[in-house]
Formats: C-alpha cells, structure tokens, sequence
C-alpha cells in the first residue's frame, strides 16, 4: 500500500489533469465530515478489485482526523471519486457491449441492411468477415443450440490447422504444408492494389502431371494422381474439377474448393485485404483463376445449404476483385441472392451508383428483380409513410420498362409459377409465343437463366397481385403504341446480337438446365474443363508446358483397337520421343508387340463360354410347381 501510494504522489508544482480538485469540493469536504467518510467507505466496498486495499484505505479515514493535512486528503478523494468514476464508465462499456452483441444477433438492425446514413457510408462492396461464416447466418435462423449441439463454442482445433476468415478448417484435413503457391504484389496505382498468384517450379510439375491426367479422359486416373499430388503439395485443380462430385466417400472430404480456399488464404500477401474493396486480381492469368473458381463454388453451395446472406458476402468478394471486366458475371447472380437476404437497400443502392455507367437495366434480371426488391421495401412497416409511397412508385415504374423492355419473361415467370393469366394477356401477340421466337439466342439465354433461378420469388400471392395491373397498363401502352414501346423493340434488334465469353463461363458454372440447353453450338462443341471454363482469349501466361512430339504409331489399327479394350489403355504413354535411333525404336517395337501378345493372352484367358443347361429328363414329368 505505501507503494501504490508514492507512485500515485507526483512532485511538487504538478497535478493531474483528470484528478484536479476544484476549492469548493475541499470546503465541502471539511464541512461535511463523518458524513463523507460514510459515504467514501460505501464507495470502497462496492468497488471491484483487490478487497484487501481497498478495506484498508476504508479504515484510513476514521484513523486521521478532520484537520489533517489537505494533500492528504485531497489524495484519498481524488482516489474515491477515480475508483467510482472507473466503475461508472465499466457499467457503461457493459451496456456498449450488450448493445452491439444485439445488433449482431438481430439481423434486422445490422448495419447491411439499413437503408440510412450507416449504410450508404460504407463502400458499395465492403464485406464484413462475420458475414463470410456461414455458422453465423444459421445460429441466427436456428439457435447456437441447433447449429452446434453438444460442441462447445470455443472448442480447440488442432495446432497445426490455421484459423482462417475464407473457410473453418476441419479436423479431418491433412496437415497444413506449403503449396507450391505465392502471392505477390504488382502494383498500385490510384489506391488499388494489384496482386497476382504465382506457382513454384515444383507445383508447375505437378500442374504438368494433372494435365496429362486430364487428357488420358479417364476418372479413375484424374482422382487418383489428384490424391496422389495434393498432398504435399495442396493441389488446387482436382479440388475445383471434382468438388461436389460423388466420386468416392474417402475424397468427398478431400476434394472440395474450400480446400482449395484454404490453401490460397494461407499463400496471401501480407497487404492483401479481403474488405477493403481496393485489392485487384487479374482472370487473364491462369494462377488466379483458381481463386475465383473456388470462390464461386463455394458460394453455390452455400445458397443451396441455405446460406443466402453468407453467399451474398461471398458474391460481393469476387465481383471486387475485378469489377470492370466481372470474369464470372456475377452481376447475373448478385440480384438473386440480395433478395434471397432480404438485403432490398444494397440491391437498390448497386442499381442507384452503377446504372449510369454499366447500364443494368438492360440485363433482364436487373430490370425484374429492382422492381421486385422496392415492392418488398414498400411493404415494410416499419419504414415511414413517405419512403413507402416512393418505394411504391419506383416500383410501379421500373416493372412497366421491364415488361416493355422483356416482354419474353412474363410468360415462362407465370408458368415457372403455375399462374393462369386471364384471356386477355394469353391471346396478346406482345406477350405471346412469338415474343420467345423473335428474340435472339443471346437473349433467350439471359431470360431463361433469370426465370430458372429466380422464379420462386415470385410465387407470393402479394407479388402477383401487384404484378397483374401492371402488366394490363404495359397492354394499353402498347395498344396505344407508346414511343418506349418502339424503342424498345429497337433497342433489342440492335444489342444482345451475341453474348460475351463471361456470360457462357457464368451459364457453364450455375449449371441451371434452362440457361445450358440455350447455349450456342460453339460453346457446346468445345470441350469444357471444370477447373477452368471457357479460358479467356487473351490470357497472360506466364509459363508453358512443354511441348511433347510424336512419331506415327507403328502398330495396326487392329493392335490400337485390341488395347483400347482395355482398362489401363493410355495412347499418350506409348509416344516416343524426336532423338531415337533404330536400335531403340526396333527394341519399342519388340516391347510393343510383346506387351500387345500378353494382352491377347489375358483377354482370351478371361473369356468363359456358357454351356447350355443339360436337360437330363427331356420328356418331363407334367408337373408344374
């Protein structure tokens, strides 16, 4: 206690700022007396800390007298009113505290989903790391009970698994190693960062042995060299190729893109931040392309788990990676899933900033689901009367241009719905088949993919009411033969002539069978690799596999058809390398045709033939059981 005291004493001439007494306050400190000292000792027992000091500077004021020294006393005071200060700015903290743990827990208050100062002042795309856990959007639906059961909510991972913000590893993933993989800062320029993955010799190798996997077009193969080669090193193409694939139980563990993000997060930079919003990846090089695909497997997955808040976070990340070129068309997803949230203000505020300069409302799911999200704002009751009555009119006018705009989605939307419309709007030439024949393939394909995905939305009774008055006012337009009506019959003549090599990759990856039967003959004649659709044409490569030359095979084609018969058949693992000399080719050629006459052998080994069932009693007994 003397201790403690001489560090609180400060030399003479100095006082503290925040423990200076005024004049007064030590005058009614000498008049009140025994009163004060009640109230000092009543302050001291409710303080929390070390009970034992604090019982003894209790007692210190009933031992001096009244008349002591004032410095003294002007101490012990200074003292009470820090300690009853200090308890008053921690029940404060408490409160704070509670406070924001609500608005976690309440997702009516969280800053996202306001539509007021808190929201507009944050980046269009920033994306809160809470929001990138899908536990927590499910804790939220269902309880912490449900979603952890008997785990405790802090349990210990192992030492070895890193704690990352993309993923929660799982106890069930090998051993953490280095990847073959970094990551490496290329430039700023006006506050954007621009980054790029780059793979070591080592995992360029193993990204070689993957390929020649991939083109002996076995599966068997591809899921066993991706086994073999991820680990060491993480391998990340049979992660993307697979992932979701029931190939077998023991890999459906392994083989999963949040793997894959697992081993990309661990190869950050240091600079590198996921919500920010200023961090750039560029897809023309193939080393970041697996981040992307990993990142929108993922987010598939999760909005089928149920996760439509998650997944949004997820969408926000990819598209601010490369807003200006959007590789994988997110733009057709991200209307989808911010209604799905119930995340009306983000949607209308993406639409509000972006229209002038990327024009979304001439893609169909803009111009329907903007609509749609001011009908949802304008039924909320707890906003005002006037922010209702705006949202009602915007409404009202948007969904009038998008059915002027799209008149081809009203007709598959009522039917996705099981809808009959009236007499009226089935025998109208402008809703009509020939609204669907008219337009063209890239434009079917844009509709198609909107009304495949988004069709549940509209099934709400109140949607359709409100739908229908609209849609008979879009018929007197046209009856009347309104210039927006002719406009935008221009307007589809001219654009949407074809869809750019984005929209087709998007289409491939959503795999929603409306949107792939449209798909033109030159996408689909094309092979498609799941770990990388629809390359870019101008891709930025920073290294080449090495070119593999061939001599014309010497066998037969009676030979070739033999061994493509059986299992472990690989035309690739019989090619013979330039620099040969005839004694090395003679000696192939032995190898050959031995390796084919022990095939032979084997097949005609395996072969039974089934003698007919001997009939000892030809005549038979007549009797039938």
């Amino acid at each position: 206690i003397p201790a403690e005291e001489s560090e609180d004493e400060l030399p003479a001439g100095e006082e503290r700022p925040d423990t200076r007494l005024s004049e007064g306050d030590a005058a009614g400190e000498t008049q009140e007396g025994s009163k004060d000292r009640s109230k000092e000792g009543a302050v001291t027992e409710e303080t929390d800390g070390d009970g034992h000091r604090e019982g003894q500077e209790a007692e210190q004021p009933d031992q001096m007298p009244a008349s002591s020294n004032k410095p003294r006393k002007k101490k012990k005071k200074r003292k009470t009113k820090k300690n009853s200060a200090g308890e008053t700015v921690e029940d404060n903290d408490l409160e704070d505290i509670d406070s924001l743990l609500e608005r976690i827990e309440d997702p009516g208050l969280a800053p996202q989903s306001q539509g007021g100062i808190i929201a507009d002042s944050r980046p269009l795309l920033y994306v809160e790391h809470r929001n990138l856990n899908p536990e927590n959007e499910l804790k939220r639906y269902f309880g912490a009970r449900a979603v952890l059961g008997d785990q405790r909510p802090r349990q210990r991972q192992r030492q070895y698994v890193r704690s990352m913000w993309l993923t929660a590893p799982k106890n069930t993933w090998p051993r953490y190693s280095k990847t073959g993989i970094t990551m490496q800062l290329l430039d700023t320029r006006r506050g954007v960062q621009h980054f790029t993955f780059e793979h070591h010799r080592e995992y360029q190798q193993v990204q070689f042995k993957f390929l020649d996997a991939v083109e002996s077009m076995d599966p068997n193969n591809i899921v066993v060299r991706g086994l073999v080669i991820m680990f060491p090193p993480v391998f990340l193409q049979p992660l993307l190729c697979w992932g979701g694939v029931p190939v077998l139980s023991l890999t459906l563990s392994l083989l999963s893109p949040e793997r894959a993000l697992y081993s990309l997060e661990c190869a950050f930079h240091p600079v590198f931040s996921l919500t920010s919003g200023a961090c750039r990846l560029d897809y023309r090089r193939p080393e970041n392309r697996a981040f992307f695909l990993a990142l929108f497997k993922h987010l598939m997955f999760l909005e089928k788990r149920g996760c439509p808040r998650t997944a949004l976070e997820f969408c926000k990340l990819i598209l601010s990676l490369d807003p200006e070129n959007d590789p994988l068309c997110v733009l057709l997803l991200i209307d989808f899933l911010s209604l799905r949230a119930k995340e009306y203000t983000f949607l209308t505020r993406l639409f509000q900033e972006w229209e002038s300069h990327r024009n979304l409302s001439q893609l169909p799911n803009f111009a329907f689901s903007v609509p749609l999200a001011y009908f949802f704002l304008s039924q909320q009751e707890e906003r005002p009367e006037l922010e209702r009555s705006q949202a009602r009119e915007r409404a009202a006018r948007l969904i009038q241009l998008a059915l002027i705009m799209f008149p081809s989605v009203l007709m598959p939307l009522l039917d996705h719905c099981s809808v009959q419309p009236d007499a009226r709007v089935t025998s109208h030439p402008f809703f009509g088949l020939n609204a669907q024949i008219s337009q063209s393939p890239a434009l079917n394909q844009l509709t198609s993919l909107y009304v495949g995905r988004t069709h549940a939305l509209w099934k709400d009774p109140a949607v359709m009411a409100w739908l229908e008055p609209h849609v008979h006012e879009v018929l007197r337009m046209v009856e009347a033969q309104d210039a927006l009506v002719q406009e935008a019959e221009h307007k589809r003549k001219i654009r949407y002539q074809s869809a750019p090599r984005n929209i087709y990759r998007h289409i491939i990856l959503s795999e929603m069978k409306e949107a792939t039967a449209a798909l033109p003959l030159e996408v689909t004649s094309q092979p498609v690799m799941g770990f990388d659709p629809l390359p870019p044409l101008d891709s930025i490569v920073s290294y080449t596999r090495p070119e593999r030359t061939s001599h014309p095979s010497n066998e037969s084609t009676l030979s070739l058809f033999f061994r493509s018969l059986l299992p472990n058949f690989n035309l690739q693992g019989d090619i013979r390398h330039d620099g040969d000399d005839e004694a090395g080719a003679a000696q192939d050629l032995n190898q050959g045709v031995n390796r084919l006459m022990a095939a032979m052998r084997d097949m005609l080994a395996n072969i039974q033939f089934q003698e007919p069932p001997r009939d000892d009693n030809p005549e038979g007994d007549g009797d039938w059981d």
